[in-house]
Formats: C-alpha cells, structure tokens, sequence
C-alpha cells in the first residue's frame, strides 16, 4: 500500500498510540474494576469482549470526531480542548474514589465497561481524531483502526507496567502532555476559519504556534501542579490530623 511507504503516516500513527496510552490508564483499570467481582474462569472473557467492544465504539467515535473537525472553528474549540487535556495531565488528581461498581455477570460486567469507557474516553477521542489529521487524508481510516488496535491491547495487559515506568520516570507524562500541547497547536494552525493567515506566515509560523502549545501546556500544567500542593498543605496545616 502506497500509504505505508509516507512518512507522515507513521508519525500519525505514533502519535494515536502514544497519546492513546497516555490518556487510557484510567479505562485499564476501569476493566479491571469492572471484571473483579466475576469467577477467574469468566474474567478474561469479559476483559477481552469488553475491550474489543470499546475499542470498536471507540474506532466509530473518533471517526464522527474527525469529521466534525472538517467544519470551520470546530479545531479551535478541539486544539482548547486538546490542551486543557494535556495541561490536566500534569496536575495532581484529587483522591476521591473509583466509583466503579462490580458486576457477578459477564453481561454485567460487560456493560459497565462500554458505559465506563464511554464516559471516560472524550478525551482520547479528541487526541486520537486530532492525531488522525496529521496523517495522509486517504489513510486516516486505517491509522485510527492500526493505532486504537494496537494502543488498546498494550493497555489492558501492560497497563501495570506503564504505570510503574510512569512513576519511575516522570518526565514520560510531561513529555506526553507536550506532544498534546503540539498537536492542540497543529490543530489550531489548520482550521478553516484561520488557515489562510498561518499560510501567508509560512512554514515558520505554523512551527512557532505548535512549539508554543507544546511549551504552554508544560507551563500551565506545572503552574496548577504547584497551586494545587501549595492548597494541599496548607489545608493540611489549618487542619492537622
């Protein structure tokens, strides 16, 4: 296949299973959540039928994402998004529970996983769909089902991995949120309404524009981390335990 011979279809590529990684360690564990209260001998099934499932509905939606971003001032509302996300990544969560009931049926526990990685997924759909841009238009198809196909798989079973090298390294997770900050920008530069003008600047400007995403996500980002522990301990302080 012709497409498989461009560049700019294995950069794309990359970046889905990269971002989709990144953004999907909560839906691993949602599974696992969901699967816990099952007999060992019906778990896998419901991990495996769960995740093809998800992934399938996952594949539909960034499909719908991509070409909804096709109409004027839709990537400038999607490159704010795509940046907050990335922003959100280097700030702290706040410790509040899973929530994730479990279920004592595979039906059950198959339906609390597609319902949990529905709501939980706006976020990949976004990065994935704006990933699938960058990459040739006759392939976008195949890179959302190649990379949702390969970065689901390595969730599920390596998800214990991934967050442990995460932990051990995490410069990982600011990197990865400065990839979104790079793609937010790459987003913006290539909506309708604004096009025109990044194309009189030249291949320099757009360049500028995507770096600076990729800078203010890490900026932002860090800002909020340090905002949140500074209201942390103080609230510990006013309120010793």
């Amino acid at each position: 296949m012709e497409q498989l011979a461009d560049a700019t279809f294995w950069v794309a590529l990359g970046k889905i299973v990269w971002v989709n990684i990144l953004l999907s360690g909560d839906n691993a564990v949602v599974i696992a959540l969901a699967a816990r209260g099952l007999p060992e001998s019906q778990r896998q099934k419901a991990v495996f039928l769960g995740s093809a499932a998800a992934i399938l509905m996952r594949v539909v939606l960034t499909l719908f994402a991509v070409e909804l971003l096709h109409y004027p001032y839709l990537k400038l509302v999607g490159a704010a998004l795509l940046f907050w996300i990335g922003v959100q990544l280097l700030v702290p969560e706040d410790e509040n529970g899973d929530g994730i009931k479990t279920s004592g049926s595979l039906a059950g526990a198959i339906r609390t996983i597609l319902i949990a990685d529905l709501v939980m997924s706006l976020d990949n759909v976004i990065a994935v769909a704006a990933a699938a841009e960058s990459g040739p238009p006759e392939s976008r198809v195949l890179l959302l089902v190649v990379g949702l196909g390969l970065s689901i798989p390595l969730i599920i079973f390596g998800s214990q991995v991934l967050m442990k090298v995460m932990e051990r390294f995490p410069v990982i997770i600011t990197l990865g949120a400065a990839l979104l900050g790079f793609v937010a920008g790459e987003m913006l530069v290539h909506d309708q309404a604004v096009e025109g003008l990044f194309t009189k600047l030249g291949g320099p400007g757009t360049t500028i524009v995507e770096l600076a995403g990729a800078v203010g996500v890490v900026l932002v980002g860090q800002w909020l981390a340090r905002r949140r522990r500074r209201n942390a301990d103080s609230s510990n302080h006013t309120n010793p335990t």
